[in-house]
């Protein structure tokens, strides 16, 4: 199979867990006869400095060609400590999002047998944790208008906004989903305040009836986090809108031990984008001791998305490989265990397959 593949290394740590991803992927085309083509273009703070630009036209085209996205992180300090940056990195990342289509975003929590006690959670709590966030990616407040502050700069504002379509595109994929691993869904929402909440809420009521062999339950946000904490393995799928879904996925991806191991995937009309969760951890850019398993699993995710199962399944194998040997960065090396640098685990689990 020829694959084209739109490489978006991004900022900080992005170039470096991506050239590991990347070598993982060329041990997988090699062993199952497969030929890659990367296609490598700017973005994030990279673009700005480069071209003045978070996401320029040039990208989105090679995205647009590409069979699938494979993204590292966006972000700077220069960006983050200057609140009056008129252009910012984030931009970037949510210009892709809506231009792309990509509406959903789905992050899979599973606990890693290896990494049971480097959990902040007790073993007996996280043990068979396994379910799927699906957020809403290109609605809500962070795209809401209008935004910004009054004249005298003393009031600040931000708008929510959702339509039935918006809300109803997004349950059908996690409906989707849910029918396809334990038949439960969670819907999360703050319809006792908010009316985009009960909107979500009533939607949801009406989509679940097209689903019958799907249990239902709905929670709202502050309890939902309360028990992802208090009972992880209790949920199969939730579905949530854009701003609590950020939350609440990066809230459980600790759960696994490292925010280093958790991979997502965003779906919409266009092409599919696969990145690690975590940012770009500028303090760790070039020092090769960043864990590159997230964006190694999203490149899983990937092969997945194309059909490529059976090289999906051989990614996972050699990732779980490498955690039962302790081939692990810095994050994950266990107290008197050696912490191997980010090359030296892409080099492992590539050796695996």
């Amino acid at each position: 199979m020829d694959v084209k593949i739109a490489l978006l290394a991004g900022d900080g740590i992005g170039p470096e867990i991506v050239a590991e991803a990347t070598k993982v992927l060329d041990r997988v085309a090699e062993k199952f006869g497969h030929k890659i083509e990367y296609r490598p273009a700017l973005v994030g703070a990279a673009a700005i400095d480069a071209v003045g630009d978070p996401y320029p036209d040039e990208t989105h085209a090679v995205c647009l060609a590409a069979d699938a996205v494979l993204f590292g992180a966006i972000g700077d300090p220069k960006y983050d400590n200057d609140p009056t940056a008129k252009v910012r990195p984030e931009q970037g990342l949510l210009r892709m999002r809506k231009s792309l289509g990509l509406f959903a975003n789905l992050r899979p929590v599973a606990l890693f047998d290896a990494l049971a006690d480097r959990s902040p959670l007790r073993a007996e709590v996280v043990r068979g944790t396994d379910f799927i966030c699906v957020r809403e990616l290109t609605g809500g407040i962070y795209f809401g208008r209008p935004q910004g502050r009054d004249e005298e700069g003393a009031r600040a504002f931000d708008t929510c906004t959702y339509t039935v379509s918006e809300i109803e595109r997004v349950l059908h994929v996690a409906f989707r989903l849910a029918v396809s691993r334990r038949r439960k869904l969670t819907v999360v929402d703050k319809a006792n305040v908010l009316e985009t909440s009960r909107l979500w809420r009533e939607t949801a009521q009406r989509v679940a009836r097209e689903y019958p062999e799907v249990a239902v339950d709905y929670m709202f946000v502050d309890n939902a986090a309360m028990q992802i904490i208090r009972q992880p393995a209790y949920f199969d799928v939730i579905v949530t809108e854009n701003m609590f879904g950020d939350i609440l996925t990066d809230e459980a991806s600790v759960i696994s031990g490292s925010l280093g191991m958790l991979s997502s995937a965003s779906v919409g009309a266009e092409v599919a984008l696969f990145e690690p969760i975590h940012g770009s951890y500028p303090q760790a850019a070039g020092k090769n001791i960043a864990n590159p398993m997230a964006t190694i699993l999203s490149a899983a995710m990937l092969l997945e998305h194309l059909g490529l199962d059976a090289e999906g399944r051989a990614v996972r194998r050699a990732v779980d490989r490498a955690l039962a040997e302790g081939v692990v960065t810095e994050d994950l090396a266990a107290p008197g265990e050696k912490a191997r640098s980010t090359s030296e685990v892409g080099d492992y689990v590539a050796s695996q397959i």
